[in-house]
């Protein structure tokens, strides 16, 4: 067991990992080794002190370097699920992995997808967010699948090899995933329907018969990702040391509300990471 868990690589989990590794904890970060997209993409940084004007390349590259200086690797797995416990936390991961830790700082950024009506209200009954974790309940069923990148085409192909049918609804272009069993649907889905559990995936002229609904995403929502986690207006609540309504549970970043900004989230990191550190003492 560590001592806590940071889920997110953007600035406000680096932030915190760079923090804690100063308080000398022990400590895992999970997201991607090419850290954020929204800064790499960013094409000039206005307002972050010390660095006026920077481009989002050049400041990636040096966060990349500071980490690799620093000894800190990020863990490139996605994250399907943080679980409270007595004395801590469980984190599990989509490639099936457990993690335990004493503490957990939630960087997870913000959902640039909104969520689709009715999809928060079937999570564990039909809607699901993770492939190689519920893939094989579906086993000769039919299922929808929503997917917003590219990246994670081989999860389609994965629950292909399980489902007897998939409707596919790619929020990207050039699909290159090709089975069969696979129907692609070039139209946004309005709202999940059902009973005790998924039985229709709804779009504007049809409606479309589904045992289940994958939701495969860059990032899921804090509120899905962590049971019981007191959000509003998909934003975790949190105090001004970061702490969440989960005891040893912090937040920082975007996904703690506007301004969604480098700066405020880098604040933030650094603040969670002291108050863990506290939290822990």
């Amino acid at each position: 067991m560590v001592d806590c868990i940071i889920i997110g690589s953007g600035l406000a989990g680096i932030s915190a990992a760079l923090t804690l590794q100063a308080n000398r904890k022990e400590f895992l970060i999970f997201g991607s080794k090419a850290l954020s997209e929204k800064i790499e993409k960013a094409e000039k940084i206005h307002n972050y002190p010390g660095l006026p004007d920077v481009s989002g390349k050049v400041f990636s590259e040096a966060l990349k370097a500071q980490l690799e200086s620093a000894g800190i690797e990020v863990k490139e797995e996605k994250v399907a699920g943080v679980y409270a416990l007595k004395s801590g936390f469980t984190v599990l991961t989509q490639e099936g992995k457990q993690y335990e830790s004493r503490a957990v700082i939630l960087a997870c950024g913000v959902e640039s997808v909104r969520q689709i009506e009715g999809e928060e209200e079937f999570s564990g009954r039909g809607v699901s967010y993770c492939a190689t974790c519920d893939g094989f309940l579906y086993k000769d069923k039919t299922i929808g699948v929503v997917c917003t990148t590219k990246r994670l085409e081989h999860e389609i192909g994965y629950l292909a090899d399980f489902a007897k049918r998939v409707y596919l609804v790619p929020m990207y272009k050039n699909v290159e995933v090709r089975r069969e069993n696979i129907t692609i649907i070039q139209k946004m889905p309005t709202k999940i329907v059902g009973g005790k559990r998924v039985e229709q995936l709804v779009f504007p002229t049809e409606e479309v018969p589904v045992d289940g609904v994958f939701m495969l995403r860059e990032s899921v929502s804090p509120a899905i990702l962590v049971g019981g986690l007191h959000t509003e207006n998909g934003h975790v609540v949190v105090g001004r040391d970061m702490s969440t309504n989960l005891n040893g549970l912090y937040a920082a970043g975007d996904c703690t509300g506007r301004p969604y900004q480098y700066t405020k989230a880098a604040g933030e990191g650094n603040i969670a990471a002291h108050s863990v550190s506290e939290y822990l003492r």
